[in-house]
């Protein structure tokens, strides 16, 4: 349930409701808006609302009926704008990440992100641990992957996001990445998300293969559940009956997900189409539908990648790209 504190309530008078709560066996969740503080508790009691409504300082007490609490803008009506390293994510802007599908080498690495650093990107991406369908695929560098993405994205000033596969590589994570990304494969990895709601890094949750956007929506609840309110939703394509594209990009996503949540939502075109030719429409597409950001993957040289290569956009490409979607943020109210 929700507790909607008055206006003119003190933090004393917060900290009693809050501490009541916790007493009857559920976790508070406070987020404090413009006009009101509102404490979320949850839990799996069953608690008397009219207990907490004759407490000093409440307003109303709100019961809900959804399955996603934390991550409802019944929780929280504001969008939560997720800041990394000068780029926003949410309420009227949109970030841009973009970098190879995977860390190759230095030179690859460092080739592309000067590239991406001239047009403008401050978010470096690179996958050092992969999960490929394929036991024989490459799988990765590791954590040398990782300290190659470390060291060239500080020589440009980016940040840095790549994918954690499992708890016991969050602690490695944490040493060297800004934004630890969960991929479609380990969206109801429950485990893991749990683990990343302990942490107080942003986390970019993509949806599943074939989640559908309640599924999606209850993993980011995990976090959320867990204390890390720096969550950002990533539509990257589902699985359907086409086979023309890898997936099928869901783009009615990004106003079904702002309608319900609060949090940011991107896209991301190239894990969608799986075709260097659609990730431009598609982009455009994701920001005139009002996506909050987008993670675009781009490799100095495609047809040497170790992989995704057909998805990549070469350098110039994405710079004449990024120009065009600068404009079209701007027809839809959005700071790119």
């Amino acid at each position: 349930m929700l507790i909607v504190m008055q206006s003119n309530a003190t933090n004393e008078k917060i900290q009693k409701v809050i501490d009541f709560i916790k007493e009857k066996g559920f976790d508070a969740h406070v987020s404090k808006g413009a006009d009101h503080t509102v404490i979320g508790a949850v839990g799996r009691k069953v608690m008397d609302k009219r207990d907490i409504e004759l407490l000093d300082g409440v307003k109303e007490v709100i019961r809900i009926t959804s399955p996603y609490k934390l991550i409802s803008r019944v929780f929280k009506p504001e969008d939560t704008i997720i800041n990394v390293n000068g780029v926003k994510f949410g309420g009227g802007f949109s970030g841009m990440i973009a970098g190879p599908c995977t860390v190759e080498t230095y030179d690859q690495m460092d080739i592309t992100a000067k590239l991406l650093s001239e047009c403008g990107v401050k978010i470096l991406r690179g996958g050092a641990f992969k999960p490929r369908t394929s036991p024989y695929s490459f799988q990765g560098l590791g954590e040398e992957g990782l300290k190659i993405l470390r060291e060239v994205a500080d020589k440009y000033n980016m940040a840095v996001t790549s994918e954690v596969m499992e708890v016991s590589q969050i602690p490695l994570f944490l040493k060297y990445v800004d934004i630890l990304q969960v991929g479609a494969r380990n969206m109801q990895n429950f485990n893991l998300l749990k683990s990343l709601g302990e942490i107080r890094k942003p986390v970019l949750l993509k949806r599943g293969l074939s989640a559908t956007i309640e599924e999606w929506l209850m993993s980011a609840e995990y976090l959320l559940a867990g204390g890390n309110r720096e969550v950002i939703l990533c539509e990257r394509g589902i699985r359907t009956f086409e086979h023309i594209t890898r997936n099928t990009l869901d783009i009615s996503a990004i106003p079904v997900v702002q309608k319900i949540s609060h949090l940011p939502i991107v896209v991301d075109p190239s894990h969608a189409t799986g075709l260097r030719d659609k990730v431009a429409p598609m982009s455009k597409a994701a920001i005139a539908a009002g996506a909050d950001g987008l993670i675009i993957e781009v490799h100095h040289s495609p047809e040497t990648a170790v992989c995704d290569g057909a998805q990549s956009l070469y350098p110039e490409q994405f710079a004449e790209l990024y120009k065009e979607l600068k404009v079209l943020a701007k027809v839809v109210h959005k700071e790119f």
